[in-house]
């Protein structure tokens, strides 16, 4: 299957590469040609996991964003968040009838890309999939670098329009067996596992993070009492999706530390073993806090008020968090009031993502 990669982060690199092993025709997309000229010298992505070091060579890569997009099946787009609305702009003149993209995950950027392409004169008929996490744990280790730790073998996926859904699970599965249907993209929203982990992690965890060079908030960083509030944090999580309607499996938080239940398998202690999160977090800038609090948090916060579940812990890690950043996030550009969904209720948005 011919696959665009959007991007060049590290969910971008370990998508090129596992892609392209995986025998699929993969074009990796970035803004400036000049970042591929690693690429180029070594012959391909180099991959670190547990069967060793290769190079994997890449069928294409390309600062065109239209070359990339134009005959692929499936456009993928492991970014943050906050990159979801410059990129729906860009690809708008050039998608087509058919095509699925892809947030792994999504922040609920399904609707916002679809509404953006909209604005932007795009009459394709797309249909677009998010899931609750990324399909790899994996770093850049360089230019040309990228470390796997992990690889899901759960995702929880929404699909939008949800009519559709049959038709693009059959195309993602074809790049990751592990997709599982969720329902529609809220549902697929509502497994983001990012703004349940993360927020904790780092309010939590602010001085150390600003003290120290480095630090591995999933390590020395994650202790009996982070535990508890992500724990609760994540009950929150659940009560929401169940007062929606949705239904289990909810892939509750605690199994990513005690079972191998969850998306990654049991994957905490490979995590941490890896080394490659002891880094350092900037609480302004870093995307734990630009997109899993001011989006993703945030969002979460805004269906709990709407679904009317009390999300005390939700609300209080927003508020602090607003304080670091000295704005109030309760209305963020991500909340169903910044989406200008705040008029429907609960039955009207589930309507409108058929």
């Amino acid at each position: 299957m011919k696959i665009a990669v959007l991007g060049g982060g590290h969910g971008c690199y370990a998508a090129a590469a596992d892609l392209s092993e995986q025998g699929h025709e993969v074009c990796l997309w970035r803004r400036n040609a000049a970042e591929f000229q690693a690429i180029r010298d070594q012959g391909g992505i180099g991959v670190l996991d547990m069967r060793g070091r290769r190079t994997v060579p890449l069928a294409e890569f390309t600062d065109d964003i239209g070359h990339a997009v134009r005959g692929a099946q499936l456009l993928l787009m492991p970014l943050p968040a906050t990159t979801q609305v410059e990129l729906a702009r860009r690809i708008a003149p050039h998608v087509r009838d058919g095509q699925v993209i892809f947030l792994p995950p999504g922040t609920f950027g399904s609707w916002v890309m679809a509404q953006e392409l909209a604005r932007c004169g795009s009459t394709a008929r797309l249909m677009f999939a998010e899931t609750g996490t990324l399909p790899w744990l994996a770093r850049k280790r360089g230019p040309a670098e990228v470390a796997i730790t992990i690889r899901a073998v759960r995702l929880p996926t929404g699909v939008f329009p949800l009519a559709r859904a049959d038709e693009a699970l059959a195309i993602v599965r074809q790049a990751f067996p592990a997709v599982q249907a969720c329902g529609d993209v809220l549902s697929g929203a509502l497994m983001n596992a990012g703004p349940i982990i993360h927020p904790p992690l780092i309010l939590m965890n602010a001085a150390p993070l600003e003290h120290f060079p480095r630090w591995d908030i999933h390590n020395e960083g994650t202790q009996p009492s982070v535990r508890a509030v992500t724990s609760a944090l994540d009950a929150e999580r659940v009560a929401v999706r169940e007062a929606l309607g949705y239904g289990a499996p909810h892939f509750p938080l605690a199994d990513h530390y005690t079972s191998d239940r969850w998306m990654y398998g049991d994957a905490h202690q490979r995590l941490v073993d890896s080394g490659d999160w002891r880094e350092h977090i900037d609480l302004q800038t870093h995307r734990y806090m630009t997109e899993d609090v001011v989006f993703g948090l945030a969002l979460l916060a805004s269906i709990a008020r709407k679904a009317n579940v009390d999300a005390p812990v939700a609300q209080g890690l927003l508020a602090s968090a607003g304080a670091i950043l000295g704005r109030d996030l309760r209305a963020g550009e991500r909340t169903l009031e910044g989406l200008g969904l705040a008029a429907l209720t609960a039955a009207q948005l589930q309507a409108r993502l058929q």
